[in-house]
């Protein structure tokens, strides 16, 4: 067999086409369901010509879970609360600001979240923003009548819906029982009173959804009146002719999380390649196309200068630092307590 000896041009040239060679779907992410858009990121899609892998996950617990396993991506799209905890568990790699074309646009508001900073350092890139809150049917509930405590209503039973995740099952119950200041250090008085109002809670539930599509669909067929969810669903509702609407009342309870792509120690794509794709979700185009086409607030303040205006206000996100400080925000719960949190809402499932 005849060997060639590369001069270092040639290997040179030979690398960089090799490196070219890699294509848009070589990148990984392990993301919620529904953000393979490719509206998110049309600059990614215009270099690579095509979209990167997704692998999905119904919710913070079950992504963590997976991770520990020894499942690897380069990107995930965790929300804030969840930063700290994955840090700690050494699951990810910081950010380099620099390399983000579009850190300087952030919302003020979004740049302050806990988790999205850390001890100096960068964890992960915000993304987008909005409401958990209890979404209702108005042709079946008087806006004067709704309040958390309905969903423990009798009257209810197999008409309500809320999310298979122990962090914002308990966030619901924080509000409901007056705890929402404490949410995130729970006395043990605190916690048995959140604990008891999801047993109230359970009879009604129909089902304990991990896709919102599921919910979405549910509510408007009418096998569900009320469902603790995403502000997103609420337009889907809207957008589809089904009445119904989210509670925004401060006093009568309402969350509110940011999201965004943190890098995985795991990820094995270049550099490159990994701040494409965050720059190209960072973009003001980005945020445009998910104020107008999915209802979710933008982490770029340039976005909101480019979309439509009357959908901002209608959306209720129009004046972001009152939209922070006026909810419960989602921060990451003390360590024991989320454990505590996850072990009694898997028997309150469970009936017990």
């Amino acid at each position: 067999m005849k060997r060639y000896k590369l001069g270092a041009a040639t290997l040179a040239a030979t690398l960089a086409a090799g490196a070219a060679l890699a294509g848009g779907a070589d990148l990984q992410v392990f993301d919620w369901s529904g953000y393979e858009d490719q509206g998110f990121f049309a600059d990614y899609m215009s270099k690579y010509s095509e979209a990167p892998s997704y692998t999905f996950f119904g919710s913070q617990e079950e992504a963590y879970t997976k991770l520990q396993s020894g499942f690897t991506a380069d990107l995930a799209h965790p929300c804030s609360d969840a930063v700290r905890k994955w840090v700690a568990a050494d699951l990810l790699v910081p950010l380099d600001p620099a390399k983000l074309t579009n850190w300087d646009a952030m919302l003020p508001e979004i740049k302050e979240v806990d988790g999205i900073q850390i001890d100096g350092q960068l964890w992960m890139m915000p993304f987008e923003w909005g409401n958990t809150g209890l979404i209702y049917r108005t042709d079946k509930i008087g806006d004067d009548e709704i309040t958390l405590q309905l969903l423990a209503d009798p009257r209810f039973e197999g008409k309500v819906a809320i999310p298979d995740a122990a962090s914002s099952a308990y966030a619901l119950a924080s509000l409901a029982t007056g705890n929402a200041a404490d949410y995130t250090h729970l006395s043990d008085e605190q916690f048995q009173a959140a604990s008891d109002y999801l047993r109230q809670v359970h009879p009604n539930v129909r089902f304990y959804w991990s896709d919102a599509g599921q919910l979405d669909q549910a509510m408007a067929s009418g096998e569900l009146e009320m469902g603790w969810a995403w502000n997103q669903s609420e337009l889907n509702l809207i957008w589809n002719d089904t009445p119904a609407k989210m509670m925004r009342d401060i006093d009568k309870g309402i969350a509110t999380w940011v999201c965004g792509y943190v890098r995985l120690k795991s990820s094995t794509a270049s550099d490159e390649q990994v701040y494409d794709l965050l720059n190209a979700l960072s973009q003001p185009d980005s945020g445009k196309y998910i104020i107008e086409s999915w209802g979710y607030p933008h982490a770029n303040a340039e976005a909101f200068k480019i979309a439509d205006q009357d959908l901002i206000k209608q959306y209720g996100f129009d004046d972001p630092k009152s939209f922070f400080e006026g909810s419960l925000f989602f921060d990451a719960v003390d360590p024991p307590l989320e454990a505590k949190m996850l072990k009694e809402f898997e028997r309150i499932k469970a009936g017990f």
